[in-house]
């Protein structure tokens, strides 16, 4: 329920956000900076901390920073960062093959089953994934072993609250109303939410279907310069796992790379490595 839950009603306060906007012109320009800033930062959480520092260790950074990045990724609400690395460190051992949490590959045979094998690489996997201690102590002992990681775990719930109440704390003082706060619950906060998981979940489904492949690697990963940009660099995914622990995805100069120049412009200035 809690997974279905964190699916369905993002995706509901979207719906309501635009039957707002559009029919009673409920929308302003504080609103669309939340969600914009918002899916910058929890994004970047992801790509950055949770992706190339956490689950790849392609950089080394100050308690601060670590910290900073780790939190910023729970506050996307794609789960905690020991279990976002244990599928993800998952997915790269057996990519495309029998055992990838989330491959779209994994129901070929005619059109049908090529959309159960999207759905089941966008969305569907999170619903079947094994989220058992046994498989933590598998994929990920290194990050179980550190107290401020398995702090964020076990009060995870206490950062999905944050992530909604920031905007709608945000919404309500700037306004000084209770339109406002709700207002900034939807737009900063649902709709927020829902914007970041679907990049996230893009990566797993159409990047491993649509897109270019600029390098051997033993699956169907892509590179897609729609999800390059959008995604901050993940959507070069097929260089991604041909150097699964590069810092940099894109790795041509025209492969815009939001995330490799927030690292290396970190790392000029002594806080990473």
């Amino acid at each position: 329920m809690l997974i279905l839950g964190a699916v369905v009603i993002p995706f509901l306060g979207v719906v309501t956000a635009i039957i707002l906007a559009w029919q009673f012109g409920m929308m302003s320009w504080l609103n669309l900076a939340m969600l914009i800033g918002g899916w910058y930062l929890t994004g970047l959480g992801i790509t950055i901390g949770y992706h190339r520092m956490l689950t790849h260790r392609s950089f080394e950074a100050k308690p601060a920073i670590r910290w900073l990045w780790s939190a910023l990724g729970a506050l996307a609400v794609e789960g905690s960062p020991i279990d976002w690395c244990m599928v993800h460190r998952k997915h790269h051992r057996f990519s495309d093959a029998e055992g990838d949490p989330h491959s779209p590959h994994l129901h070929e045979g005619g059109f049908w089953n090529s959309l159960k094998g999207f759905w089941h690489s966008h969305t569907g996997w999170l619903f079947k994934s094994n989220w058992s201690r046994q498989e933590r102590l598998k994929y990920v002992p290194d990050l179980m072993d550190e107290p401020m990681l398995v702090k964020i775990d076990r009060k995870y719930y206490w950062w999905v609250t944050a992530t909604l109440v920031i905007p709608m704390a945000i919404g309500g003082l700037a306004t000084w109303s209770v339109t406002g706060a709700w207002l900034g619950l939807l737009w900063g906060g649902l709709a927020r939410v829902c914007f970041s998981h679907h990049m996230t979940w893009s990566i797993n489904s159409i990047c491993h279907i649509f897109g270019t492949q600029d390098y051997k690697s033993a699956d169907d990963s892509r590179n897609n310069l729609v999800f390059g940009v959008l995604s901050h660099g993940e959507g070069w995914h097929n260089n991604h796992h041909a150097f699964p622990t590069s810092a940099r995805h894109g790795l041509k100069w025209w492969q815009f790379d939001l995330s490799w120049i927030i690292i290396r412009t970190m790392e000029k200035m002594g806080l990473v490595w």
